[in-house]
């Protein structure tokens, strides 16, 4: 069939599951289609809206587009496309938060209602039901085994070849789950492509569509200082023996600084060639691979610059024995990783003196992207670190408050915070020794004093002051600079 087609097969209030996880492995052509029938249906007064659930994030022709068209009834579990921001925080597009481990569980549970088609991206499918994914999984088997119908989105920009590549296990539910066998990272469990009833196959859409994936932005000083930091305390925790002298398999978040901690960590030798356990493999992982420094990746993505992906396809024989993906329930279950001793890094946008983790919302009421998978390896982690810049807009917002304004990560699962300032070692320690930790260590000069001033105001174990713990926040609200803060006003 054509797009245009395809999207006949959904209808309004329908609920729609799409493959991919980020814009790796997400369908193109036929969201795009459901957008410009959202529109038709629009202008005749009709109304069109379907309920989308996705691995994470997912490229413009998916979130972009039906954001930009009102055609989202709900929207789970993470995002990171500024249109979709948009209509979230001005209550346009309907979203809940959630961890990604949960949501194919909670969709097989039946929490979540029905899944009435799904929307997959192909390498490859054969006449008797075998869809081979591409660079990304997410929770495609869930919901093509849920799915009423389904729709394929061949796209020949990925090669048959990459058959192989994928390890597709789904758990049983209770009461009749076992372990899941994973011990080491490169274990395989499960087959090479998702297997389906080839009578659901409702239409499959030919395309020859580039990833809607662009690349991060480049490491710089302040991000380059936070993965140098990250690396030498790992140096650090293995000279003093609380780390194995061979290392432990290493998950890392999305973005910029999670490129520039990897990269820190595999240009210094004193840290063994190392395996990454993880959701998304980005750029700097294929680079280390190809230097020697990673010897096996596993993830749920390739999260990877177009350049980077064409290089892996053209390259398979190299890659194909060193990369793995798996669906997101499996790549962020925290059974495995308890198991595996991940040592898991995450990206905070802010922390508070005592150790608690905004991921989510900025000034707590505007969501920013969404919980993705850093609770899941933040909870269960050998040990947890958490990276931030210290200062963000020149200097007038301090990401070290008094009180996080959203609180995604209790101090009880940080271990480590980390900004360009310097390293907070959070274990073992009370509130008092972890604010003193955090302010000596992590703050930026021009918030030491102000931060050290807050803890003189309150009593108790925890000694927050209940009016003067978001003075930050008003500061900026109300003057666009937290320097302007003023414990006077509240005390």
């Amino acid at each position: 069939m054509t797009a245009e087609e395809a999207a006949e097969l959904v209808q309004h209030d329908d609920h729609v599951g799409f493959s991919g996880f980020t814009p790796a492995g997400c369908p193109k052509a036929v969201p795009a289609a459901i957008g410009r029938r959202a529109e038709a249906e629009h202008r005749k007064g009709k109304p069109f809206k379907i309920g989308m659930f996705t691995g994470a994030s997912t490229g413009d022709s998916i979130d972009g587009n039906l954001a930009r068209v009102h055609a989202i009834k709900f929207r789970t579990p993470y995002q990171s496309n500024s249109d979709l921001r948009e209509a979230i925080n001005g209550q346009d597009a309907p979203y809940f938060d959630l961890h990604l481990s949960h949501l194919s569980q909670m969709l097989r549970y039946g929490f979540l209602g029905k899944v009435n088609v799904a929307i997959i991206e192909a390498a490859d499918i054969t006449d008797d039901g075998e869809i081979v994914p591409t660079c990304g999984l997410g929770i495609a088997p869930t919901v093509c085994r849920m799915a009423d119908k389904i729709i394929v989105e061949l796209n020949r920009k990925h090669p048959k070849e990459i058959r192989g590549i994928h390890d597709v296990y789904e758990p049983a539910d209770p009461p009749k789950r076992r372990e899941i066998p994973v011990y080491t990272p490169c274990d395989r469990i499960g087959t090479h492509c998702i297997k389906v009833d080839p009578r659901k196959i409702a239409a499959v859409v030919e395309t020859d569509l580039d990833n809607e994936g662009g690349s991060f932005t480049p490491v710089d000083a302040v991000t380059a200082k936070i993965g140098d930091n990250v690396a030498n305390f790992l140096v650090n925790e293995m000279k003093a023996g609380r780390i194995p002298k061979e290392f432990l398999p290493v998950q890392s978040g999305v973005g910029n600084i999670a490129n520039a901690v990897l990269a820190s960590m595999g240009a210094n030798k004193n840290i063994p060639v190392f395996e990454i356990y993880t959701e998304v493999i980005q750029d700097a992982v294929i680079s280390l691979m190809k230097d020697g420094r990673v010897k096996f990746a596993s993830g749920c993505s390739f999260t990877v610059s177009n350049p980077a992906m064409e290089e892996i396809y053209n390259n398979l024989a190299f890659f194909k024995d060193k990369l793995l993906l798996r669906p997101q329930e499996i790549s962020n279950n925290p059974e495995i990783i308890r198991r595996l001793g991940l040592i898991t890094i995450n990206t905070a946008l802010e922390a508070d003196i005592f150790g608690n983790i905004n991921s989510t919302h900025v000034l707590g009421t505007k969501m920013m992207n969404g919980i993705g998978g850093s609770g899941d390896f933040t909870r269960n982690a050998y040990m947890s670190i958490f990276t931030a810049p210290s200062v963000a807009k020149g200097t007038n917002i301090s990401a070290i408050v008094p009180m996080v304004s959203h609180h995604d990560h209790s101090e009880h699962s940080v271990s480590v915070l980390i900004t360009e300032q310097g390293i907070a070692d959070l274990r073992g320690k009370s509130p008092m020794q972890r604010a003193h930790a955090i302010i000596e260590n992590c703050v930026h000069p021009d918030y030491k004093q102000l931060l050290a001033d807050y803890l003189t105001l309150g009593k108790g174990q925890t000694p927050h002051h209940l009016k003067a713990c978001f003075a930050l926040h008003h500061a900026f609200n109300e003057t666009k600079d937290m320097h302007n803060a003023d414990w006077a006003k509240y005390v």
